[in-house]
């Protein structure tokens, strides 16, 4: 699948294993045609700038970037591999009324059941325009679609804001998982969100991964879920059964206590 014009193509991308019923989460991201893998933060606030023709094309390049990260989940699952992917959700598509509609018809185009699909929103985006945003939230939520809320403690939301949304899931911003092994401040800030998001009943995902004394660290924490790249770095859609497998044969011979794992997010164009 590729999508015209100097951006690039979308292609999929590996991450890392998730050690639970579901099995593995997995993403798409975008890869510019002469640079190589590129950060969404790169070229998403110059592609979708408001008022710009790239702007007015925001629906279907969603949909594109969408359409990909379901047909690779297609992929593997014939393979065997029961796979869930997840894709970040940017404010303009979070509050287009008609998001719901398309991805229940993207989910139907490739014969996949809606729990195979994650959804992520940042803070910023939920508060663009919370009354809006809370529709949708909850329209894609009646689909079975997983939410989650993307890079927690970097925005301006508290928790108790968020528990109004339909989402299960918190990611804690890499930047604090990141930093606990050199600073005690961002452990103890790690810690309490932890603890918090348990207590309104969130599952917690650590962003950021990559040492094991983090893994390790979070474990005790009672950590949920990680990613980051000392689990897997992201690859081409070919490369991740052979991904899965190794990180399962990993994690099955490792001493520590393990947190599940799960994907890294696939933004879908437009800025939070």
């Amino acid at each position: 699948m590729t999508s015209g014009g100097p951006s690039g193509t979308a292609t999929s991308r590996s991450t890392t294993s998730r050690r639970s019923g579901s099995g593995t989460g997995a993403s798409s991201g975008w890869r510019h045609w002469s640079a190589g893998s590129t950060p969404s933060a790169a070229w998403c606030p110059r592609r979708l700038h408001p008022g710009r023709r790239a702007d007015r094309a925001h629906p279907p390049l969603t949909d594109a970037v969408l359409d990909r990260a379901l047909q690779d989940c297609a992929a593997w699952r014939q393979q065997g591999l029961d796979l869930t992917v997840a894709v970040n959700l940017c404010a303009r598509s979070l509050l287009d009324p008609t998001l719901p509609e398309r991805v229940a018809d993207s989910l139907r185009t490739h014969a996949l059941p809606s729990s195979c699909l994650e959804l992520e929103i940042t803070e910023s985006a939920a508060m663009k325009d919370p009354g809006r945003a809370l529709e949708v939230l909850h329209r894609l939520r009646g689909l079975g679609v997983h939410l989650s809320v993307d890079d927690y403690g970097t925005g301006h939301a508290s928790l108790a804001y968020l528990t109004r949304l339909p989402v299960g899931t918190l990611k804690i911003d890499r930047s604090f998982v990141q930093a606990m092994e050199l600073d005690s401040s961002d452990g103890v800030i790690v810690r309490s969100t932890i603890e918090l998001a348990h207590s309104l009943g969130l599952r917690v995902v650590a962003e950021g991964v990559e040492t094991r004394a983090s893994w390790a660290e979070l474990a005790a924490l009672g950590c949920d879920e990680a990613q980051g790249y000392w689990l897997a770095r992201p690859g081409p859609a070919g490369t991740v059964p052979a991904a899965v497998a190794e990180i399962e044969r990993r994690l099955a011979s490792s001493s520590i206590r393990e947190p599940e794992t799960r994907s890294v997010s696939a933004p879908v164009p437009g800025t939070h």
